[in-house]
């Protein structure tokens, strides 16, 4: 059985060392926190029932459950975990990062180690596993995202169906009348992701509310996928005069693609992208603002909030602001050119 001493050992430290970790009972460096915790999850070693009684003292960490997935831009979830940080160090805490895709298993294995006051989870899934052991642990958390049920839970989003819906409304509001959509990788949809597939529902629901022809498709990412895509749509939608994009990773391509198939941007089909300012700014393209520095922010001050008894509201959720960038007037229809023949 292994004991505080074989962790005491493992982890170069003296057992009384660990023994505060455990229990809170003195300050103990972030560094040596996270070295005893580490010793602690390699051996497998279980603190009895009063010491993890005794852990009512915080570990000044919040752990960031970020799930390195298929379909995850990196980029953009960075920016996500670069606000978290910084928030957290204006309340003096520190952030453990994970980034293995353990689900379920990640958090409590995390949990066990007693190295973190708190959880800040993200890549949130309608039907998230990890939502039913969130609630069993009992420790304080806040999702980036949200699931289909969000009773008895803290979450923050951006209203990701609203944005869909505020897309087609300011489209058809210029006049458009056949309007695509470019989702996200399949494995994200596959995941049942809740951005993805609200932004999805969106979408659609306000095409159909408003009698609009409207296709919408995943798309991977790489240049080749992108083209096969925007061919696609641009042949089941003969009169598509709009797109809305919902993958910030491939946007050049999409402006790219367009052009080589004989439209312009944003003169022959506008686009209006859900993603960053700063790419929708350097494209000049229209777009819902991805307000990721907004939300990392607010999720850490949720937490805080937790963490000092404080009891916030289940789901907070952020309107949509659509910034238009191109000017445009109304659709101009284009006929599609000839296909082009070889050999």
């Amino acid at each position: 059985m292994v004991t505080i001493v074989d962790v005491a050992k493992h982890a170069g430290v003296a057992p009384s060392t660990v023994s505060y970790v455990l229990t809170g009972k003195r300050p103990v460096s972030a560094e040596t926190r996270m070295r005893v915790g580490e010793s602690i999850r390699v051996l497998g070693y279980q603190p009895h029932a009063g010491a993890r009684a005794l852990a009512g003292s915080r570990t000044n960490v919040l752990a960031l459950v970020l799930p390195l997935r298929e379909g995850v831009h990196l980029p953009v979830v960075m920016r996500f975990a670069s606000s978290v940080v910084t928030t957290a160090r204006e309340h003096d805490m520190d952030v453990l990062l994970v980034t293995a895709d353990e689900g379920a298993a990640g958090l409590r294995r995390v949990a066990g180690t007693s190295r973190a006051d708190g959880f800040l989870v993200m890549d949130v899934g309608l039907d998230d596993e990890r939502v039913p052991v969130l609630r069993d642990l009992g420790r304080p958390a806040v999702l980036l995202g949200h699931p289909t049920v969000a009773n008895g839970l803290t979450c923050v989003d951006l209203d990701f169906e609203a944005a869909g819906a505020r897309c087609v409304d300011h489209l058809v509001e210029l006049g458009h009348r056949s309007i695509g959509f470019l989702g996200a990788p399949g494995a994200v949809y596959a995941r049942n992701t809740g951005f993805a597939q609200r932004t999805l529902t969106g979408f659609s629901s306000a095409a159909m509310r408003r009698g609009v022809a409207s296709t919408a498709l995943p798309a991977e990412r790489h240049r080749d996928a992108v083209r096969a895509v925007v061919r696609t749509l641009l042949g089941e939608l003969t009169r598509m005069t709009a797109l809305v994009v919902h993958n910030e990773a491939v946007l050049g391509w999409v402006v790219e693609c367009l052009r080589a198939e004989g439209r312009r941007v944003p003169e022959d089909v506008a686009v209006v992208a859900i993603c960053p300012d700063e790419l929708a700014e350097q494209l000049r393209l229209t777009s819902v603002q991805l307000p990721a520095d907004v939300l990392g922010r607010r999720a850490v001050e949720l937490l805080m909030a937790k963490l000092n008894g404080q009891k916030p509201p289940a789901l907070t959720l952020l309107p949509p602001k659509l910034f238009s960038r191109t000017g445009q007037a109304g659709p101009r229809l284009v006929v599609a050119p000839p296909p082009r023949q070889v050999g």
